[in-house]
């Protein structure tokens, strides 16, 4: 039974450990886009915010389905972690919109893109990507306890 409770702690700790790299790779990616401000040149833009859209959803959708999803099958039957988890859901499922969005709107290339709005929705990403980690912050927590 021990080796079962500690292959899974080993098991949640990976899943947060790469959670976090993969937090730490679009916040860096998003600080060097926010950085080329003013967003004059869409062509110099393009490749990056097109590296940074994809792994933002790859970020979004790891968060998503391996950590959420994770913990809410682990504590099942842990009805108070359930419960907190069930509250975080609909701050965590709108964020998630709010990065699809992003992406869609600022894709890889499919479509021409007016750079005049990305400084404000990089902003709004921004925050609402701030949010998200205070939220996986504390299902981080959940799943490690």
């Amino acid at each position: 039974m021990n080796s079962v409770a500690n292959n899974t702690s080993s098991n949640n700790l990976h899943l947060v450990t790469a959670l976090q790299e993969e937090r730490s790779a679009v916040w860096a990616l998003y600080c060097q886009l926010a950085e080329m401000k003013p967003f004059s040149s869409e062509n110099a833009i393009r490749p990056m915010l097109s590296e940074f859209s994809q792994l933002l959803i790859d970020y979004i959708s790891f968060g998503h389905f391996s950590i959420y999803e994770h913990l809410i099958a682990e504590k099942q039957h842990q009805t108070s972690a359930l419960s907190h988890a069930e509250k975080i859901y609909p701050a965590f499922s709108s964020i998630t919109a709010s990065a699809v969005t992003f992406s869609d709107t600022y894709d890889d290339g499919r479509r021409k893109f007016n750079t005049a709005n990305l400084a404000q929705d990089l902003s709004l990403l921004g925050e609402r990507l701030a949010e998200r980690m205070e939220l996986e912050d504390r299902l981080c927590s959940m799943l490690l306890h």
